[in-house]
């Protein structure tokens, strides 16, 4: 796993001139020809003009994914199973929220869904009037809700995996807020950030 954060900033041939001259590789570096594109920024909206997965099949899903990640170590419902995957949350108790929708198997996106064929209750995020870079407000919102932590979070390790870390978890079981879990992870972001300049293609957010 490379020492990036979830929204790590770059396109994908910034980041692999990131990888390759950070030797992040278990190889030798790779020959890389990275080909420049006029007239963007990292400002600059892009919508994919093929959906990258039958689970992120527009635009908001793709901008909600990193933050609806960790959801994915849960028994909540991420959407996997309905026309509208990584834009709604659902799990089976009732004070979740009063969206629902019920996830079925669906061939080529969706096999054995998490709570496949049960009523989730929820919040449908295809409302937001702003949609976030990036925020754990929401998980930090569900986990709230649930009185049994195994209830909400079913797969501890895999949570880890995702968040790269076991310290996310420790700090979110401290009760900590949004800001102070984000205010931990700034001298290694920072620090992130000063490798990142170095393979910039384009003309940066800051």
């Amino acid at each position: 796993m490379d020492p990036i954060p979830i929204v790590h900033g770059c396109t994908v041939g910034e980041l692999a001139l990131m990888i390759n001259g950070e030797m992040w590789t278990d190889t030798i570096p790779c020959v890389l020809n990275v080909i420049p594109v006029l007239n963007y920024t990292h400002r600059t909206k892009y919508e994919l003009p093929v959906p990258p997965s039958p689970n992120l099949p527009n635009y908001l899903s793709v901008r909600l994914y990193p933050s609806l990640c960790f959801f994915e170590a849960t028994t909540v419902s991420v959407g996997r199973g309905t026309d509208y995957p990584f834009q709604v949350l659902g799990g089976l108790q009732k004070n979740l929220g009063g969206f629902h929708f019920t996830p079925v198997d669906k061939p080529g996106a969706a096999i054995d869904p998490v709570n496949e064929n049960q009523k989730c209750y929820g919040i449908d995020l295809r409302e937001l009037t702003e949609v976030p870079q990036f925020t754990l407000q929401f998980f930090l919102d569900f986990y709230e809700k649930y009185e049994v932590e195994k209830d909400f979070i079913n797969r501890e390790k895999w949570f880890d995996t995702l968040a790269g870390t076991g310290v996310l978890l420790s700090q979110i079981r401290e009760g900590k807020s949004e800001a102070e879990i984000m205010q931990l992870f700034v001298p290694e972001t920072d620090k992130y950030k000063e490798i990142r300049k170095k393979y910039l293609l384009y003309p940066d957010f800051e």
